[in-house]
């Protein structure tokens, strides 16, 4: 039996002057450098490293999340402060020296992003994770020109999903959330545009604690970047 397309064009979809693009698991796939950093800081103060396919389900809110969870072993809850406050640090430093060694641009992205820019739409990246991170990665992957604004999770007073970034990046443009698409992969992105009255599409490969976006009920739900051409 064939498998049922995620890839619908919703009869109500608008078309947007503004799209704001979510970093992690939507552009990028950030989680060999990720799950290097924590599982190294997990050996530095005694603790056995976590791996890569726990490390992807944590990922999505940002990286002291990411250490907490690395150090409960789980999604929800809260650490020793004290252990946290040996562990994080120590992320920071790693994390600083690998940032987009090993971190790619998702099949399809780089195409989709230059047609998005040829047909005159107007781009930003809004992103929990810290502007220490962020602007270097995009640079280390020849995208960061692409983007018209640049919102990281320290940017603000607060983070998706809040709808302050997003409503703060249109305000930027100077336009309204009827202009505006947000494009994400988790229920974050989905939760921040619901808020802020803009449109969502969601990719389906993304960091989502594993779970389907399509749960969320996002506008739209695609496999690539490019099949947004079709979409707007």
């Amino acid at each position: 039996m064939k498998r049922p397309s995620l890839f619908e064009i919703p009869s109500t979809m608008k078309k947007p002057k503004l799209i704001l693009i979510d970093l992690d698991g939507t552009l990028v796939d950030s989680v060999p450098d990720l799950a290097y950093s924590v599982d190294n800081m997990m050996r530095r103060i005694g603790r056995d490293p976590c791996g890569e396919s726990r490390v992807r389900d944590w990922v999505g809110n940002g990286v002291e999340k990411l250490v907490k969870r690395a150090l409960l072993g789980q999604l929800e809850g809260e650490p020793e402060t004290s252990e946290f406050e040996l562990a994080y640090p120590i992320f920071l430093e790693l994390y600083q020296q690998c940032n987009g060694e090993n971190s790619r641009l998702y099949p399809g992205v780089k195409e989709g992003l230059a047609f998005l820019a040829s047909s005159g739409y107007t781009l930003g990246c809004v992103t929990n994770k810290a502007a220490r991170f962020t602007e270097p990665l995009l640079e280390a992957l020849g995208v960061r020109d692409r983007f018209g604004i640049l919102i990281s999770g320290d940017t603000l007073p607060r983070k998706k999903p809040d709808p302050l970034p997003l409503l703060h990046a249109a305000d930027y443009f100077k336009l309204g959330p009827g202009d505006a698409l947000m494009l994400g992969d988790s229920v974050s992105d989905v939760k921040a545009a619901r808020a802020a009255g803009f449109q969502v599409i969601c990719v389906s490969y993304g960091y989502n604690h594993g779970k389907d976006i399509r749960l969320a009920k996002p506008d739209a739900v695609i496999d690539s970047f490019l099949e947004l051409k079709e979409l707007l």
